[in-house]
């Protein structure tokens, strides 16, 4: 089968998600300039570059998260486990502006360290980040929000041996549809020439 984008692919639901899979979850946490908290689930998220570390995540509309990070200039990344799929399936549910996710899901948050903003407090991982840049994408209102890592928490549990254990942390990841998966078992591969 071929389709070109522009002229529709005739099947039942778009198999662009489902091919470009797994995807990380980024669970963005914010806080508005009106001191509301805010939590969501994004599937186009991924890391950028390395040193300063920076990453994107991409939001079909202006919804609440991009619009509290145009105000305050943060946000925060949690990581998402499989054993908190159904509070963050929970979180993806539309709300009237203002709606605090935290408090409607029943999930307990913490404070960030380097940004005024809350973390999930038991997510494997939370990354503290400044906004660098909100590029308006082609499209219906797509926006890409880059920012820079400014803090980085991880759970005691989930490191371990100096490493950041995604045996541990199982994060959830994003296919196609209504289908997400889990880490299944982990292999090394050294790059030419390593040791």
């Amino acid at each position: 089968m071929f389709y070109r984008p522009q002229d529709g692919h005739g099947l039942p639901h778009n198999p662009f998600n489902a091919i470009v899979a797994p995807r990380p979850i980024a669970w963005i946490s914010t806080r508005d300039s009106a001191g509301r908290d805010n939590l969501a689930p994004y599937s186009f998220f991924n890391a950028v570059a390395y040193e300063p570390p920076q990453l994107m995540f991409s939001s079909t509309g202006r919804k609440d998260s991009v619009s509290a990070i145009e105000e305050t200039g943060v946000f925060a990344v949690n990581v998402v486990s499989y054993d908190q799929r159904d509070l963050m399936n929970a979180t993806s549910q539309t709300h009237p502006r203002g709606v605090d996710e935290f408090t409607q899901a029943g999930i307990e948050r913490a404070e960030c360290q380097t940004i005024d903003c809350p973390r999930v407090a038991l997510a494997p991982a939370t990354l503290e980040c400044r906004l660098s840049e909100v590029i308006v994408l082609k499209g219906r209102e797509n926006l890409m929000v880059l920012g820079e890592v400014t803090g980085v928490h991880m759970r005691d549990d989930c490191v371990i041996d100096g490493r950041f254990d995604l045996n541990l942390a199982r994060p959830l990841a994003r296919l196609g549809y209504r289908d997400y998966a889990q880490l299944g078992p982990l292999f090394e591969l050294l790059r030419p020439g390593q040791k």
